[in-house]
């Protein structure tokens, strides 16, 4: 017990430093110690600090120093730094970037009556209009075979065909077009130190001598976070123009080097594996909150994720320690483990963010375990093939067993229809990739909306033996907050509307969960009527002298 204990406070120990140490670093990372004097030697001074005329020019370009030409798209001629602004172009494609080529914006930010390109005191940065993707498969009727928009042109179904037959849209990367340009200008008249100049800012930070002062230019920033992927648009041989939205804002010199930070984290995430899929859904929980919500959305990650730990470490404790299903609905456990399966193969199959499709990977490895350990199943290898065989049950589980298969004959008689019903009403009307699809998605449909009836023979269990001493309450209680955190997360991560309703409903579940344990008092010293303490303090051995 001193030894479990001690584990759970090292943990509990280790997760608190972890919160201290972030804390800490993001609290580095928003404040910047200024120059004192600011007129000293040792200082950079803004060069917006004289109020200067400025102009912004933004060009395109297939490569991101200019070469191969450029062609202006968008000047803003009474350009102030604290103003932001909001506008929309067209820009003409050229003949490379329609064939699966790439293209640059060129963004410059100059005095203004002088071109970007004979203004030595200019500031520029690339920023990349076109991605690569691989395309959605797309969604057709299974049993018309109709495809999913009827407006789509003739000429566009016969690209699409085209490259169908070539191969392209199954695995192939396609350029897309990024809709969004957003743009960023630090407003403050910050005045650097030269001995404690940030390393992330020093990147972005171009100075001139002006006499005996230092000045720098102004902070020009992409903001590259704002390119999500439900705005892409994918480019063909026959789009000629496409539109773009120019977005411009000032922001603070604490939230660019933020910023510069989440960035560097999402490219980081990328380099190591990570799909624009998988980043897009970190960026939205940056671009889409603001910066105190997103706090407060990393204190809620850091506990969920230590519930998690702890929900696990116990769940797993509980069952290899149990020798009996006394009290526990073995079909409960079945329909766990199925369900689990089914919504992981659902999540995978729609290209759901790794944040919620690797814990639901750990948690049907999980519950499998579960189930070799309810049935008692152990498993022979006799020349290269398993032997299974599965133990026998006393008269205690026969009579839960009996309660249990009470329950589950009552739920059929409606969850069955109902799950069938929805299927074909799905089959019908709905469209999907393919057949795989139309299953997983209507068995996972049936275990959204009615898989929470298959908790119910576990309180149904509880209610004949008027007991909850047998089931494991500290990894309910982890699962409970967990549950409640992912109530938030709903909101915050992307993830299919069933799974987010989902979330809501199993707070219900353990709610009666709840009442239930109130209603039947446990006293773990109390030996029950099967002959069973609950009381998990080990008997210690008699000291002899």
């Amino acid at each position: 017990m001193f030894l479990k204990s001690s584990f759970t406070t090292l943990v509990i120990g280790l997760f608190v430093v972890y919160v201290v140490h972030t804390c800490w670093v993001m609290y580095g990372i928003v404040y910047t110690k200024p120059c004192e004097p600011p007129g000293g030697t040792g200082c950079i001074t803004p060069f917006l600090a004289g109020n200067p005329k400025l102009q912004m020019s933004i060009y395109t370009a297939l490569r991101p120093n200019a070469d191969g030409g450029n062609t202006l798209i968008h000047t803003e001629e009474n350009f102030h730094i604290n103003e932001k602004f909001e506008r929309t172009v067209n820009v003409s494609l050229p003949k490379k970037t329609r064939n699966n080529g790439t293209l640059y914006a060129l963004v410059f930010v100059h005095q203004a009556g002088v071109t970007p390109w004979q203004d030595p005191r200019q500031v520029h940065l690339a920023a990349q209009l076109t991605t690569y993707m691989v395309p959605k498969p797309p969604e057709i009727s299974l049993i018309s075979r109709e495809d999913q928009t009827q407006s789509v042109t003739e000429e566009a179904r016969q690209t699409k065909q085209h490259k169908v037959e070539e191969g392209g849209v199954s695995d192939q990367p396609v350029s897309h077009w990024r809709c969004r340009l957003t743009l960023n200008i630090v407003g403050d008249h910050f005045v650097f130190d030269k001995e404690h100049l940030p390393n992330d800012v020093r990147r972005y930070l171009r100075a001139f001598q002006n006499g005996k002062k230092t000045v720098y230019l102004p902070l020009l920033f992409v903001d590259e976070l704002s390119n999500r992927v439900k705005d892409l648009v994918e480019i063909n041989s026959t789009t000629l123009e496409l539109p773009l939205t120019i977005t411009y804002d000032a922001i603070s010199l604490g939230r660019l080097r933020f910023w510069i930070h989440m960035q560097d984290a999402v490219y980081s995430l990328q380099q190591f594996g990570f799909t624009e899929k998988d980043a897009d859904e970190i960026k939205g929980i940056f671009t889409d909150t603001n910066l105190y919500f997103l706090a407060l959305t990393f204190f809620v990650a850091a506990f969920h994720l230590l519930f998690d730990f702890l929900a696990f470490k116990n769940d797993i404790s509980f069952w290899k320690e149990k020798k009996s299903m006394v009290g526990m609905s073995s079909k409960a456990v079945l329909w766990r483990c199925f369900s689990t399966i089914i919504i992981f193969l659902y999540l995978f199959d729609e290209q759901t963010s790794l944040l919620v499709l690797i814990p639901a990977g750990i948690g049907a490895v999980i519950e499998v375990w579960k189930v070799k350990k309810a049935l008692k199943i152990q498993v022979f290898w006799k020349g290269g093939k398993p032997t299974f065989l599965f133990g026998k049950l006393d008269e205690s589980e026969r009579r839960t067993g009996e309660y249990d298969t009470q329950a589950m004959k009552y739920l059929s008689y409606l969850l069955y229809p109902l799950c069938l019903g929805g299927a074909l009403y799905a089959l019908i009307f709905l469209r999907y990739k393919s057949w795989y699809s139309w299953l997983i998605n209507s068995m996972v449909n049936g275990v959204y909306a009615f898989g929470f009836l298959f908790m119910l023979p576990q309180l149904f269990v509880n209610y004949k033996l008027k007991s909850v001493a047998h089931l494991p309450w500290k990894a309910f209680m982890y699962k409970a907050f967990n549950t409640f955190i992912d109530d938030v997360f709903a909101f915050i991560i992307t993830m299919p509307t069933s799974h987010r309703l989902a979330c809501f409903r199993d707070d219900v579940v353990f709610l009666v969960y709840l009442y239930q344990r109130w209603l039947y008092p446990v006293d773990k010293t109390r030996v029950n009527e099967y002959g069973i303490s609950y009381d998990d303090k080990p008997k210690r051995k008699s000291h002899k002298d």
